[in-house]
């Protein structure tokens, strides 16, 4: 009963925590524009990263190894999408500016740039006969997203 309580109190603390971490000081309509520029700047080069990968024919490793590491990179990359996707709204959100809330929003679209890479991937690792579970990505996407936007969201 007594470690129920302690589970709850310490999920409590850390929800309260991540959100205090994702609510964004007040600030200018300038300074969340410079904030959101950023992060839109970095899904445009993370996507054309993916859309060289998506365009490419899948690549051929001789080793387990070699091609773990080219997955890891990539679902890398997809994570790095979706929070800068985030973060970039999260910074739009800050200020009451419909314009700015719009070009935020408008990366989202980037997001089918991730589930056509996890696609493509899992027909790659067929081609390396290699295994690939691609809910199990989606999983791990979903739970490093979070993290990965703390880690990007500019310091105030």
């Amino acid at each position: 009963m007594r470690s129920g309580r302690l589970a709850l109190l310490v999920a409590a603390l850390v929800l309260g925590a991540q959100a205090t971490q994702a609510a964004p000081a007040s600030r200018s309509v300038s300074e969340a524009r410079a904030r959101v520029d950023h992060h839109l700047h970095e899904v445009e080069a993370v996507a054309g990263r993916l859309g060289t990968v998506l365009t490419a024919p899948c690549p051929t490793f001789t080793s387990r190894a070699g091609w773990k590491q080219f997955q890891e990179a990539k679902v890398d990359d997809v994570v790095l999408l979706m929070a800068h996707v985030e973060q970039a709204w999260v910074e739009a959100k800050s200020v009451k500016d419909d314009d700015l809330r719009r070009e935020a929003k408008a990366p989202r679209r980037r997001v089918q740039e991730g589930r056509r890479l996890v696609e493509k991937l899992q027909g790659c690792a067929a081609q390396n006969h290699a295994a690939f579970d691609p809910l199990a990505v989606w999983m791990r996407i979903e739970r490093e997203v979070p993290r990965r936007q703390a880690e990007i969201a500019l310091p105030e």
